[in-house]
């Protein structure tokens, strides 16, 4: 752990960006909509009841957390999933997974200090 309380490789405020990217539903629909290939700006906001500044806002947020790149040809704008966000979310979650195994030998958690019973 770090000073902070997070897992040595969490790289606290890249976590939380990715994170707070990743927790609202717009975006969420946008990085589905990226999976099968990169997609032009206009043809990811098209989905939305919302303005293409709107739509450019999310796609600023996903962008800083390291899930989206630009990819700028003339005049045509179009943006790809990156994985770098999803690499800052697999060592946080590897610190925590490697933690949480029990010793060998183990069969399970000990119960709490005073309590032999298993309810």
């Amino acid at each position: 752990m770090n000073g902070a309380g997070e897992p040595q490789g969490g790289t606290g405020q890249a976590l939380d960006r990715v994170f707070h990217a990743r927790a609202d539903p717009t975006r969420r629909r946008i990085l589905a909509i990226l999976l099968p290939g990169p997609a032009r700006v206009t043809d990811l906001a098209r989905p939305f009841r919302m303005s293409l500044p709107a739509v450019s806002k999310h796609l600023k947020v996903l962008e800083e957390a390291g899930l989206v790149s630009p990819v700028v040809e003339g005049r045509v704008h179009r943006l790809t999933l990156r994985g770098d966000g999803l690499d800052t979310i697999d060592a946080w979650l590897r610190t925590f997974r490697a933690g949480s195994r029990p010793a060998e030998g183990a069969t399970g958690p000990s119960p709490p200090a005073g309590r032999t019973d298993p309810s």
